[in-house]
């Protein structure tokens, strides 16, 4: 595996060795030692899925406290555009984002770890996004941000109409409102 550094110190691009053949391909999503190795030491406890549409648009999440998770995402159908947020007060790159265009297709894996709050949106037909995480869900630790807050800035690439997201999601608070990292 590749595991290329961003902009935000602790985000990384994973770009797995694709084997291809006449049957196929193959590729390892995940080796703890190579992980370890390159990132850290993070385990794992829990795999998830979702299956979307486009112009859905999920987040801006993020558990607090003790129930805070790091990430390992990547999608197995379809295309998503995946956006991290570093909400970390004391952060130097704080309220600062990193954006990867995730797909099928390129096979790329996103590492967000604890500290940041996490979105995508779907700009295929259809995605199926899966991840893994560190820590359980917790709903009395669930909080987020808004997706489409002008003081983080991302530039979401579809016309802002067509975004689908939840009544959740379109009543979180701005980054400046929110309970943050320190």
């Amino acid at each position: 595996m590749e595991f290329k550094k961003t902009s935000i110190d602790g985000v990384y691009i994973i770009k797995p060795r694709l084997f291809n053949d006449a049957r196929g391909y193959f590729f390892e999503a995940w080796k703890k030692a190579e992980f370890e190795e390159c990132i850290g030491k993070v385990e794992f406890i829990q795999d998830n899925e979702s299956k979307s549409s486009y112009g859905v648009l999920r987040g801006l999440h993020y558990q607090k406290g003790d129930f805070s998770q790091a990430k390992l995402v990547r999608v197995i159908k379809g295309k998503v555009l995946d956006v991290a947020v570093d909400i970390r007060k004391s952060s130097p790159t704080f309220g600062q984002h990193v954006m990867v265009e995730l797909s099928d297709e390129n096979k790329l894996q996103f590492f967000i770890p604890r500290g940041f709050a996490h979105g995508f949106l779907v700009l295929s037909d259809e995605a199926i996004f899966t991840y893994k995480v560190d820590n359980v869900y917790a709903p009395q630790a669930e909080a987020g941000i808004r997706w489409n807050d002008p003081d983080v800035g991302i530039q979401w690439p579809i016309d802002l109409d067509k975004v689908m997201t939840s009544e959740k999601d379109l009543k979180q608070p701005f980054l400046k409102d929110a309970e943050l990292f320190d």
